[in-house]
């Protein structure tokens, strides 16, 4: 774990997100997620936990990204937080923001890229 997540300006939800894709465990990334969440991956959008269960499959832990959270911050909307990670494994790599949206302590969105 990085510094930045053991901080507890970290909603455990994203620190869940974010362990779960390290250890490759796709139950435990879908569950951090609301029934009606929403990802949308640089434009490419997926719906409820079926969809981000599929997301995961095929451009996380299909492509065996590792994530850093290097940083996060308060986003511009109300329950929003802004991490910075850096991925590697074999798909994307690099740096950039994950915009999260919260509600009860889960993911209803993730915005993946600016």
């Amino acid at each position: 774990m990085t510094s930045a997540m053991t901080g507890t300006g970290t909603p455990a939800a994203v620190r869940t997100s974010v362990e779960a894709t390290d250890r490759g465990d796709a139950e435990a990334f879908t569950a951090a997620f609301t029934h009606d969440a929403e990802l949308d991956d640089r434009g490419r959008e997926y719906h409820g936990r079926d969809g981000v269960r599929g997301w995961y499959r095929t451009d996380n832990i299909g492509v065996r990204a590792h994530f850093t959270l290097d940083a996060i911050e308060p986003g511009r909307s109300p329950a929003t937080h802004v991490a910075t990670l850096t991925v590697t494994g074999n798909g994307y790599n690099g740096t950039g923001p994950m915009t999260f949206r919260l509600r009860d302590g889960l993911i209803a969105g993730l915005r993946i890229g600016p």
